[in-house]
């Protein structure tokens, strides 16, 4: 005898539905320029993912507090999310698709990609702190497999510089099979199940990530356009049937093309572009307020307990050596237009501690006019140090340089044995600094400590604190204008 589903409870699918249409529908070779069709959408998203990243902040302690997901800020990340599936799917994520995708936040049945996220009506407030960080760990890992953090092109540095091109798997499955299209005009539906399968997976993370449910993603591939689940009722005596139940849509068995649709009810809040602009301006306003809150209490602290004795700010020792007459530090232009008090406010005073290798040995340093400086050191061996990060360049020269305590125009210097001290006041122009013998004798090395006095820095870093705890007002008050417009508008 058979029963019914209310006698058995169907078998329930992931709380976040991934579909999209049967056969993917694409040209053999637009694929070549969907980056630059695309640009409009990823720069949409760069500001919908800013406010996707505050809004979850801002419902993370609404579920602390109450439990509940808020409906308004839990319809706009979802989305988000959609809006991402569609360019996804349309662009290097499964190149299915020549449809443009919308620019809206709401499903659109016309668009062969869909994403909807069943809403909870209750959420694990422990769950809420530990899930999005901790428990979420070896899901990422396979997302920074899948994904690899997007496709990416850098420029490496050094003496092999040159271009380096990166992306996740995801990416270079959507490439094959773009190649595969152009070649034979057919998209092949093994990729296309795969890549399916692998969007799926990763947007389940997103949505658990994102706080939107407290079941765990399955680590489960499930492949095709359709989800497996969700849609089977379960009897005795039968095998299992794919008939739709009375709340669930059509099978993509009896129905070609049928695509899962779970969207909120009429009266639900909806986001149109008036509260979504003012919803991404506030929450950039909120990113950009705790920028400025950092960066002030950072000023605030350095100033209050990271000067020295001398109430100076230095920097980190380094050891600077070269085999020639002496180590260059270049660069150094200071022009305020005329303004001579300027880099006296600003910078203040700068000293300049080097310590030779050998604390019994002699050593110069010196700070003059680039022109002069450059001059000086013309035809002889020396090394330029070139700043963080990048290798100082070896200067070739067959001349021998002369003593440079000799030299009348440096602006600041000092010479002798073990630890020397050069205090300077910077002023308008291009200066350069050499570290040498005083002799001018080859080799050298010495460690060098830079240090400032920066008399600003407490005043900066109260203005950017006020102006962060301002910024941060306007972008609550712009947060909460649009939440309460959308609530309003869906009630």
């Amino acid at each position: 005898m058979a029963t019914t589903a209310h006698d058995v409870p169907a078998l329930r699918s992931y709380p976040v539905h991934v579909d999209a249409v049967d056969e993917p529908a694409v040209s053999r070779w637009l694929w070549l320029v969907k980056w630059l069709l695309a640009i409009p959408h990823y720069v949409v998203l760069v500001f919908l993912w800013a406010a996707f990243v505050v809004l979850s902040a801002v419902a993370l302690v609404a579920i602390v507090v109450t439990g509940r997901y808020p409906r308004a800020i839990f319809d706009f990340n979802v989305g988000v999310l959609r809006w991402w599936w569609r360019v996804t799917y349309y662009s290097y994520g499964a190149l299915a698709t020549d449809h443009y995708p919308p620019f809206s936040l709401e499903d659109d049945p016309t668009y062969p990609a869909h994403l909807e996220i069943d809403y909870p009506e209750h959420l694990s407030r422990g769950l809420a702190l530990v899930k999005w960080w901790l428990l979420a760990i070896p899901h990422y890992l396979v997302v920074g497999i899948l994904v690899g953090g997007g496709s990416t092109i850098a420029w490496q540095t050094g003496d092999d510089a040159r271009w380096v091109l990166g992306g996740g798997l995801v990416g270079l499955l959507a490439i094959v099979a773009a190649v595969v299209v152009a070649v034979t005009g057919a998209y092949p539906r093994p990729l296309y199940d795969l890549l399916l399968g692998l969007n799926r997976w990763v947007l389940r993370v997103a949505a658990y990530a994102g706080l939107m449910t407290d079941e765990y993603p399955p680590f489960r591939l499930d492949q095709g356009p359709h989800e497996p689940q969700g849609r089977v009722v379960m009897t005795t005596g039968a095998p299992p049937s794919s008939a739709p139940t009375s709340d669930a849509p059509p099978s993509s068995a009896s129905t070609p093309g049928a695509v899962t649709s779970t969207a909120p009810p009429t009266g639900r809040p909806g986001w149109g572009a008036g509260s979504v602009t003012t919803v991404v301006l506030g929450c950039i306003a909120a990113l950009t307020s705790l920028t400025l809150v950092t960066g002030g209490v950072a000023a605030l602290v350095a100033d209050g307990v990271g000067r020295d004795a001398d109430g100076y700010l230095t920097s980190q020792t380094e050891r600077f050596t070269s085999d020639g007459s002496a180590v260059l530090f270049g660069d150094i232009r200071l022009d305020t237009a005329g303004a001579s008090w300027v880099p006296e406010t600003l910078i203040g005073d700068v000293r300049v501690t080097v310590t030779p290798s050998d604390r019994t040995d002699d050593v110069f340093f010196g700070i003059g006019p680039e022109a002069d400086v450059s001059a000086f050191l013309g035809g002889t061996a020396y090394t330029e140090a070139r700043g963080a990060g990048l290798e100082p360049r070896q200067v070739p020269g067959s001349g021998t340089a002369s003593a440079p305590v000799a030299q009348s125009f440096w602006d600041a210097s000092a010479s002798g044995t073990g630890r020397q001290v050069v205090t300077w006041s910077p002023r308008d122009g291009n200066w350069s600094a050499v570290l040498m013998n005083p002799d001018g004798s080859t080799v050298i090395s010495a460690d060098v400590t830079v240090g400032a006095t920066f008399p600003w820095l407490f005043r900066l870093g109260l203005g950017l604190l006020l102006a962060g705890l301002v910024v941060a007002a306007t972008g609550a008050a712009l947060i909460s204008l649009a939440l309460r417009q959308v609530t309003r508008e869906g009630r």
